[in-house]
């Protein structure tokens, strides 16, 4: 699905808008291999081996274009942040929650991230959120849960379903933090291929920390489904996708670029439809329809004051 065109009036052009596309079909494509991760290895392992390869990569290609790697210790400390929100906390919650709860619960919770970024923007400047914002994205919310809400009744609810319910929701709270060190970082002016390799460093120590004191074991899955999906999340999902998230960051504002996060599971939602014989109802069609409209809403929106300045171009 591609986001709607936009006036001028939102401050939003071509490439802005191809920026927001290209962020929901990376990601929202990323839910079909993630789930192919779950089962022999633990996921803080996997962690590690998706941010140590993909950061490696980065780093070899900062060194090879003569980017900057030497940064004061108060970037580290973004960095650092960064690898905990959005390259550790953000990935193990969900795989974790992923265990007990169906997946379209977790699009719903992850969903809600379009309603916390502009809260959480509100609270850290003072200034009440961008009401179309804030509308757009309920509206987002609400279809999401139509589409997924039947196959959710169906699940049955166990003993476990508060804390996953709970580690679901810190996952969503870590993807809208880390949006806003995203933020923080394109405000100071700091490379963005150096910001990615410090940030998968970074998540990389926070997921081996985690697997050290968890007692999980260092190994690989050697199968097909799970190198595959590995590899896939690599270097689309990882190396392509944050680049593009982190772009269209620093040129929207975080408020819309997170209103992305409720469009993923319908890409989700379409890969199911075509691989995993998915069958519509009247419910997920007017939720669809319910988070296009959302999105008209979120992306017409005005820039939020928290927005940074755009790069030289």
């Amino acid at each position: 699905m591609t986001a709607p065109s936009t006036s001028s009036s939102s401050g939003l052009g071509p490439l802005d808008v191809g920026l927001y596309t290209a962020t929901v079909l990376i990601f929202g494509s990323g839910w079909l291999p993630l789930r192919l991760q779950l089962g022999v290895v633990a996921p803080e392992v996997s962690g590690v081996w998706r941010f140590l390869i993909a950061g490696l990569v980065m780093f070899a290609w900062v060194a090879l274009r003569g980017g900057r790697l030497s940064f004061p210790l108060k970037d580290h400390v973004l960095f650092a942040a960064l690898g905990l929100t959005l390259f550790s906390a953000n990935f193990i919650t969900f795989y974790y929650a992923g265990f007990y709860l169906a997946s379209g619960l977790l699009s719903v919770l992850f969903s809600l991230a379009a309603v916390f970024i502009p809260l959480i923007g509100g609270i850290l400047t003072g200034v009440a959120p961008n009401r179309r914002i804030l509308i757009g994205a309920v509206l987002g919310v609400f279809g999401v849960a139509l589409v997924f809400g039947p196959s959710v009744l169906e699940k049955h609810v166990s003993t476990s379903l508060p804390f996953a319910l709970g580690l679901a929701l810190v996952g969503t709270l870590s993807f809208s933090f880390g949006s806003f060190v995203i933020a923080a970082v394109g405000r100071r002016g700091l490379p963005q291929g150096s910001v990615n390799a410090y940030g998968m460093f970074y998540g990389v120590v926070f997921c081996a920390a985690l697997a050290l004191l968890t007692g999980a074991d260092f190994k690989l899955e050697w199968t097909a489904r799970y190198i595959g999906s590995l590899a896939y999340l690599i270097v689309v999902p990882t190396l392509l996708g944050f680049g593009v998230y982190m772009t269209l960051i620093r040129r929207i504002g975080p408020s819309r670029a997170g209103y992305g996060t409720v469009m993923f599971p319908i890409i989700a939602l379409a890969l199911s439809t075509i691989f995993e014989g998915y069958h519509w109802t009247v419910f997920a069609a007017f939720g669809v329809a319910l988070v296009l409209i959302g999105n008209v809403v979120v992306l017409r929106a005005p820039r939020s004051g928290f927005t940074p300045p755009r790069p030289p171009r």
